[in-house]
């Protein structure tokens, strides 16, 4: 590399460590010898509780409550030493005070671990030493927090807390004032339970965040980032604007394997961004895609930024369910930012190597994505007949059998690759990559992991924290294995020292990965607090109402407030505790509007909607960091890549507004013809809305055209809007036919009520409910105890509930006792929406006609122009 090179990686390196792992490098041979060995210890630990191990050797073995505390020292403990205080802090040594309050946070901050029988037994009545260690705690935790992730986050946890405290200060508007807690309740249900601190966030966080961070630093260390990278680059580098193109593949194939937009900014940054500057691109635009793919990285399952998994516990689904509401929007946001580049190298009269027509590429693209999930979901049901086959063959030994199989096809794959030369890492190797089968063949061991993880996951539905552990054994086999086995392969007489080096890169790859969880699990700590807060005071409650009040019932501007809410404190907070702070205080509130308004939202749509706008904090000026770090290496100014970068994903802030009103798009109960239609749909209707906000389809648009090609998306998307305007699309039924139409309703079915009454707060409630139904073939009335848990009673002639069960469907909705059953609805019978299709097309066909002929003009006219 050359001089300026190395200073431009010097400097992206500072990034990644202010904001990811650390800035704090000592030189003294102590304070380096900690900083090195308390990460890997940490991730020796996350292993260890992970794994059957603690269990079978009765050894080790702590209750989820206490793995969180020790989860959360480990943090706080790095946070101080691995963070400096402040810019001017030293950043060579760790000052001795430092090592003091590390020690002491560390402490604090695991107290509920190495004292939690005294803790429980004394709860609701904490003795001197709880509330000496919660306060300690909890002050250590919001500096642990602020030096890893700036002051924001603990900005909004100061605010919370100064509530909890002072809510019933008479300067307070009325509604929002509360009676007030005392040290004593306030420490106690946040620092001392798991309401607050050590609630379900950092539970997630210790349980399968850390094991997929780690699994993704391990695979990273091996190669596969640069394998990726390069495959891309060597698929797509020749075509009109190819750097660019490759940019946005590798940041998808990154984005699997990290959950950060800012370090997948960097990692595929460093490469893409200057060959895209070199093939024209402006550095804005050239940074802006990079953060626009990079962000999308973060909205791609399985990791998601870790909100896959606190989408689990707080939406109540299996981890499935959430990879496949997320898939098809994560998939038609990447292909349009692909057709976004393409757009943009057509406006800029690009040329590339290859001239493949763009239809060509985009079905091309569509044909190997399809096929890529048709071959990649019929391997994993394969291998699944393959592992039911074995063990019906050899049972006990089923698994040595497996495992054995998988070591071997790992072998074959090293041998395989070992034929070729290593790939180059290098910037300038981009520039002269081999074919892309060549590259392909280097690094099909780097598949195996990811698909060991998806088959333990989709296949055989082991808990994500297992899958996780599982393939991260996997991966620190790779990596201790892959080097030693090649040189093996080619005879080379270099295996000792191969062997140092696979450990040498095991280690790094262990305290990466645990240095890349310090800011997530302090985050996951302090937005805990925000949590408990919220529950210890009702003010989620509060803040609801003051949202529906400024938004004066109407759903669409609701949505419009908690989409301003969350890119606000993205600016400031990591997605993760975005998403947490947003969707604690606005998710049910936009349900149960929803409901007001005769519009049934399911809890993951929301909960889908707020993660969307947090992660679009990372793009949006004056902060988004994602844009600041693409910025550093394209050299260009911040301010314009972040708005240029906010213009290039437009589509994917569209895309949560459009499946709130039509929850195909996230695959809810929708069948599998179904769902390849709404991929196809959406794919189209994703690209006329890129090709009408970029102003370029066929060619140059005009105003008319782009609004058309707009209108033609929007039609697409929500063909149902206009089918409504023209035909109810329910109908009215008595309550009286309630336990009939229950009755007749077909598995998995659900029933539309719409009730009124009282709830807890003697506000009137008039909205509409699905109820599930039972097992089909049962009378009305069992089939709603069964599904819903809820029964009904007639009191002159109409119905009202008359029993909930605990914890059933019906009182998670929040129904309660005594409400009228007012009507049902039944889908009304009219034309299919898909009618509106049509004229959609038969607009766009219009516009592509005027558009050709335009063109064709514009290119006989440039060659008749002499050279």
């Amino acid at each position: 590399m050359t001089t300026s090179q190395n200073t431009a990686t010097g400097d992206l390196d500072d990034i990644v460590a202010e904001t990811d792992t650390g800035a704090r490098a000592p030189t003294n041979g102590l304070a380096k010898s900690i900083l090195w060995l308390t990460p890997l210890l940490w991730s020796i630990y996350q292993l260890w509780i992970a794994s059957p191990l603690p269990y079978m050797l009765g050894v080790g073995v702590w209750n989820d409550t206490q793995t969180r505390a020790v989860h959360l020292g480990f943090a706080v403990f790095l946070a101080f030493v691995a963070f400096p205080a402040f810019r001017s802090s030293p950043r060579d040594r760790v000052p001795a005070l430092t090592w003091l309050i590390a020690i002491a946070g560390a402490i604090a901050a695991s107290y509920m671990a190495w004292d939690y029988a005294g803790v429980s037994y004394r709860t609701g009545a904490p003795s001197q030493t709880d509330l000496i260690m919660a306060g300690l705690g909890m002050v250590l935790l919001m500096e642990a927090a602020r030096r890893s992730l700036g002051f924001p986050l603990m900005g909004v946890a100061l605010f919370f807390l100064a509530y909890v405290f002072f809510g019933s200060w008479s300067g307070l508007p009325e509604m929002l004032q509360w009676k007030g807690a005392s040290f004593n309740k306030a420490m106690s249900h946040l620092m001392l339970t798991t309401e607050g601190v050590f609630g379900v966030a950092l539970g997630v966080s210790s349980g399968f965040v850390f094991l997929f961070v780690l699994f993704g630093a391990l695979l990273n260390q091996a190669g596969a980032g640069n394998y990726f990278l390069q495959l891309a680059f060597s698929a797509l580098g020749h075509l009109r604007g190819g750097p660019a193109k490759a940019a946005v593949i590798a940041s998808a194939a990154t984005g699997l394997i990290s959950g950060s937009a800012i370090a997948n900014v960097v990692t595929t940054g460093t490469f893409t961004i200057p060959l895209m500057k070199k093939v024209g691109f402006s550095p804005a635009k050239a940074g802006a895609v990079e953060v626009s793919s990079s962000i999308n990285g973060v909205l791609t399952p399985p990791v998601m930024g870790a909100v896959a998994f606190l989408m689990t516990e707080y939406v109540g689904i299996s981890y499935v369910e959430v990879v496949k509401t997320a898939i098809i929007p994560a998939a038609i946001s990447y292909m349009a930012l692909v057709y976004i580049v393409h757009l943009e190298a057509l406006k800029m009269g690009m040329k590339g190597t290859s001239r493949m027509h763009p239809v060509k590429f985009m079905l091309g693209a569509i044909f190997i994505i399809a096929s890529s999930i048709v071959i990649g979901g019929g391997t994993l049901w394969g291998v699944g007949q393959l592992v039911q086959l074995t063990e019906g063959l050899v049972g006990p030994m089923s698994t040595p059998v497996l495992v054995a199989g998988l070591l071997a096809a790992y072998v074959a794959a090293v041998y395989y690759a070992a034929l070729h030369p290593d790939l180059d890492n290098s910037l300038e190797s981009m520039e002269n990559l081999p074919p892309a089968g060549v590259i392909l063949k280097t690094g099909l061991h780097y598949l195996l992991p990811i698909f060991l993880l998806m088959y333990l996951l989709m296949i055989e539905r082991k808990s994500p924290g297992l899958s996780a552990f599982w393939s991260s054994m996997f991966m620190l086999m790779v990596l201790l294995t892959q080097d030693v086995l090649k040189a093996m392969f080619r005879q080379q007489d270099k295996i000792t020292a191969a062997f140092k080096f696979s450990v040498a890169q095991t280690l790094d790859g262990m305290i990466i990965g645990a240095r890349n969880m310090i800011g997530l699990a302090a985050a996951m700590g302090l937005a805990g607090i925000v949590v408990g807060s919220v529950t210890l005071t009702g003010i989620g409650q509060v803040m609801a109402e003051f949202v529906e009040f400024l938004s004066g019932g109407s759903l669409i501007l609701m949505l419009f407030f908690v989409a301003l809410i969350s890119i606000v404190l993205g600016m400031g907070l990591p997605t993760t505790a975005n998403y947490i702070v947003v969707s604690s205080l606005m998710a049910g509130v936009v349900v149960e509007l929803g409901a007001q308004n005769g519009l049934i939202v399911p809890l993951v749509a929301v909960h889908m909607f707020c993660f969307y706008f947090g992660i679009m904090a990372d793009v949006t000026p004056p902060v988004g960091l994602a844009s600041f770090a693409a910025a550093a290496i394209s050299k260009g100014d911040p301010l314009r890549t972040g708005f240029q970068a906010f213009f290039y994903s437009i589509r994917t802030a569209l895309l949560p507004f459009l499946f709130i009103f039509n929850t195909d798009l996230l695959l809810i109960d929708v069948g599998p013809y179904q769902a390849v239609l709404v991929f196809i749909t959406a794919l189209i209707a994703m690209l006329l809305f890129a090709a009408g906000t970029m102003g370029y389809f066929v060619t140059r648009s005009k105003i008319w055209e782009s609004a058309a090609l707009v209108l033609c998306a929007f039609i697409l998307f929500r063909p149902d809007f206009f089918l409504n305007q023209l035909a109810d699309e329910f109908e009215a039924r008595p309550a009286s036919e309630i336990y009939a139409l229950a009755a007749a309703g077909d598995d998995n079915a659900s029933l539309r009520v719409r009730l009124s009454g009282e709830n807890l707060e003697g506000d009137i409630v008039d909205a509409r409910y699905l109820l599930p139904l039972g097992t089909a073939g049962a009378d009305g009335e069992t089939r709603l105890l069964e599904g819903a848990g809820i029964e009904f009673r007639d009191e002159d002639g109409k119905l009202y509930v008359d029993n909930l069960n605990f914890g059933g469907p019906a009182e998670q909705l929040k129904i309660d006792f005594d409400w009228e059953v007012v009507e049902i609805d039944v889908a009304a019978q009219r034309p299919p929406q898909e009618i509106f299709y049509i004229p959609a097309l038969l607009l766009l066909a219009g516009v592509w006609g005027i558009q050709r002929r335009r063109k064709t003009k514009e290119d006989a006219v440039i060659e008749g122009v002499p050279a």
